[in-house]
């Protein structure tokens, strides 16, 4: 649907509209989306081949954990599929990675600045792919700042200021001129937000069972009470997509107008927070830990979409023989620590600690991209409104990158030998 808009300049979709825009343009340049797979793969493997220019060395052991990495799910099929997640890990990967350069590159001013504006383009635009991917924006902005700490703390607070200032900007900009001329305003962040704020509202009341939607009440008594039979009824922590169950359900929920809902969401969170923290805790154990990982789309083969659209896009539906190889192989992983956030998020705040530790060169700019991801997958506590496995992908991606990096040049060998 994402690359319907970007074809055709509409917007049908809550989706970001800048993503759709760049699937519109490669697609002007060769139809389909083979061309935007390929380049977005490029962004991510260029950058971690990158990496041994960091250390200036290389171990065994990071040429077999390259072998097994390239072989896993996650960089073998995910970066095949066509969704923003995997566009936004591969930019947020690749914008620490070229920081890491530039603080390197101190000696080449040219080379430095060109590198910063590089990183700061990628943010940028995975930010425009993935609001919550500001977090690490902030934490792309502290790593700049902590370069620059030599000039001393205020220069240093300064740079990762006027950094951060940059790239949201640059963000909201390309938000703008994304945006079809006969679309109007974009209301993807408005929309996503009362989403979330139903999804919090019913999920309340299915683990309050004394909550009322009072508020609703005063001007639509009775969708107040669908909200609160319908909700209960149909709630599950694993998944907003239940409320389809209901056909009464999203009509009294999006027909009540967005002041009363935003005002019934705080009433309910502030009187009662331990529900609202108990949905939100397993709304998050889910996309966490995928606690039944099938049902977490762990993968995603061939092409599916409205016939309407495949028709004008000239792209066939349906999956293929090789398809379903593909998807066989992945499940091969699904028992490894490959295909488990929990795993990789242990992973990141390991190599996060072994770097600060060491503190050599691009040492704190990577460890700052394992605690922005990290970060980052914190705040789906408060957002997760499905389990779906792409989610994480970013946190996945990083902690791969920070394996790699360390597995280059390990801190026990170093302090083994000698410096």
């Amino acid at each position: 649907m994402e690359l319907h808009e970007g074809k055709f300049g509409v917007r049908e979709t809550f989706g970001p509209a800048v993503y759709s825009k760049i699937l519109g343009l490669f697609d002007e340049v060769l139809p389909g989306t083979a061309l935007y797979v390929t380049s977005s793969a490029l962004i991510l493997f260029g950058a971690l081949a990158s990496l041994t220019d960091l250390r200036g060395r290389a171990t065994w052991s990071a040429t077999a954990l390259a072998a097994v990495l390239v072989l896993s799910p996650t960089l073998l099929l995910y970066q095949g599929i066509v969704w923003k997640d995997v566009l936004f890990g591969n930019l947020t990967v690749a914008a620490f990675v070229l920081l890491a350069h530039a603080e390197l590159a101190r000696g080449d001013p040219a080379r430095r600045w060109a590198t910063l504006v590089a990183a700061g383009v990628a943010l940028a635009v995975a930010m425009s792919v993935r609001q919550n991917g500001l977090i690490l924006v902030l934490a792309a902005a502290a790593a700049v700042g902590w370069q620059e700490r030599s000039k001393g703390w205020a220069a240093g607070l300064a740079w990762g200021g006027v950094s951060l200032v940059a790239v949201v900007a640059l963000a909201q900009t390309l938000n703008v001129l994304a945006q079809p001329v006969r679309a109007g305003p974009d209301k993807a962040f408005e929309s996503g937000l009362r989403i979330v704020q139903h999804y919090d509202i019913v999920g309340i009341l299915a683990h309050a069972p004394e909550a009322r939607l009072a508020v609703v009440a005063r001007t639509r008594p009775e969708a107040a009470r669908v909200i609160e039979t319908e909700g209960r009824r149909v709630y599950s922590s694993e998944r907003i997509d239940s409320f389809d169950q209901s056909p009464q359900l999203a009509p009294a929920l999006w027909k009540t107008s967005k002041e009363d809902m935003r005002a019934q969401w705080l009433e309910l969170v502030s009187n009662h927070s331990g529900a609202y923290f108990a949905h939100r805790w397993e709304a998050f154990v889910w996309v966490l830990i995928n606690p039944q990982l099938e049902r977490c789309v762990p993968i995603h083969v061939g092409v599916d979409g409205p016939a309407s659209h495949l028709v004008a896009l000239g792209i066939p539906a349906g999956q293929s023989r090789a398809n379903v190889a593909i998807a066989n192989y992945a499940t091969w992983w699904y028992v490894t620590p490959f295909y488990s956030h929990l795993a990789l998020a242990a992973a990141a705040l390991i190599v996060a600690g072994f770097l600060v530790f060491r503190r050599e060169g691009a040492d704190m700019v990577i460890a700052a991209l394992m605690l922005g991801a990290l970060a980052f997958a914190g705040s789906f506590f408060l957002i997760s409104i499905a389990c779906d496995y792409r989610y994480l992908y970013a946190l996945d991606l990083a902690a791969v990158a920070g394996l790699l990096y360390l597995a280059l040049d390990p801190p026990v060998v170093r302090f083994a030998r000698g410096p």
